[in-house]
């Protein structure tokens, strides 16, 4: 008691007294309540997830950059994701993998359980705004496109990119140093999680409603670009009424089509990126919130599969989605020349 009490309002920055505990796998938390089976169904997915997603994401960030006709502003962006979510399955996935794997012993070590939720609460941020980033894009590609040109200039992309990396990571440094909140064992369900500090301080409610906030400024500019899009459909409709009253289409005029579709076509690949990520982090924050005190460790389990399958669906669906992407995957794949810049112009193609 008498330590507790000189150590508080002075929460050191890394807690050694912490080393030692943790790293002598006292079999504390829920997962005692789990079978063995269930806990090598769980390391089982968790492994395959991380297998997928870094194979994935590498071979993703190796064909945006290699192939210059799937090479765009878009790209930059993606590439950005695929950087975070590769980070998540190399440097988060293994731990949540071990932690299944022997149940209850957390091996390695305090200084890990203390960094890896800082690393993985920074990778969710730099995820979602990454996605942001995305949706404005396509927002003003389909609204603005006449400023497209003079907003994404390389300079602003590199600015953008930085500041989808410099927020999360500033916003929870002061966990890290332990001023709000600290990070450490949960022994409640054995993991390692953002805990509340002396005075009952936890960014936990600040960070939740970052979430809700940059989800909705989503969800509005995906209203807004459904809105254009119905627009520009009825214009279509309109402007190949009174062509065919006329003679046919001329070149130029297919090629225009053609960067249409494509345009759209990677349109509806980058908003289908925001329904997986919902898909994936809003049944364990739910979880979270009807089951504080853990009382059915199993959901939690679920709710940290699926937070974990985050890592890897993006290039599935980027393969399911997109044709020129499948395509880049081939040339890497099979070590083959990328094929020259096509005619559609530069952020349109798919």
């Amino acid at each position: 008691m008498d330590s507790e009490t000189s150590r508080k309002g002075s929460t050191p920055i890394y807690d050694y007294e912490l080393e030692s505990a943790v790293s002598s796998n006292i079999t504390v938390g829920e997962f005692s309540r789990f079978s063995r089976p269930l806990l090598n169904f769980a390391a089982a997915m968790t492994l395959l997830i991380m297998v997928v997603g870094i194979l994935g994401n590498l071979l993703t960030i190796v064909a945006l950059v290699r192939c210059p006709k799937v090479r765009n502003v878009a790209a930059s962006f993606i590439i950005s994701l695929c950087v975070a979510d590769f980070i998540f399955c190399t440097c988060v996935l293994p731990f949540s993998f071990s932690t299944f794997l022997y149940g209850n012993n957390w091996i390695h070590g305090g200084f890990l359980c203390y960094l890896l939720p800082f690393m993985r609460y920074s990778n969710i941020g730099v995820s979602l705004l990454s996605i942001a980033m995305i949706t404005i894009n396509r927002y003003i590609m389909i609204a603005h496109y006449r400023f497209y040109s003079r907003i994404y200039k390389k300079l602003c992309i590199a600015a953008i990119i930085a500041f989808c990396w410099a927020l999360p990571i500033g916003s929870l440094t002061p966990t890290l140093v332990g001023v709000w909140g600290h990070f450490g064992q949960d022994t409640r369900l054995n993991t390692c999680n953002i805990l509340r500090d002396e005075d009952g301080g936890s960014p936990k409610s600040a960070l939740f409603l970052a979430l809700v906030v940059l989800c909705g400024i989503i969800l509005i500019f995906y209203m807004l670009i459904l809105f254009c899009a119905i627009h520009r459909s009825e214009k279509r409709l309109r402007e190949r009424a009174a062509e065919s009253q006329s003679e046919g289409s001329n070149s130029k005029e297919q090629c225009e089509a053609k960067a249409k579709r494509n345009e759209c076509h990677i349109t509806m690949m980058m908003l289908a990126i925001f329904p997986s990520f919902l898909m994936c982090y809003v049944p364990i924050i739910i979880i979270k919130i009807r089951d504080n005190a853990i009382d059915f460790p199993e959901l939690h389990i679920l709710g940290y599969l699926l937070l974990y399958l985050s890592g890897c669906v993006n290039p599935i669906i980027y393969v399911i989605m997109n044709k020129q992407y499948r395509q880049a995957y081939k040339t890497v794949l099979l070590c083959q020349r990328p094929q020259l810049l096509s005619s559609t112009p530069v952020g349109t193609s798919s």
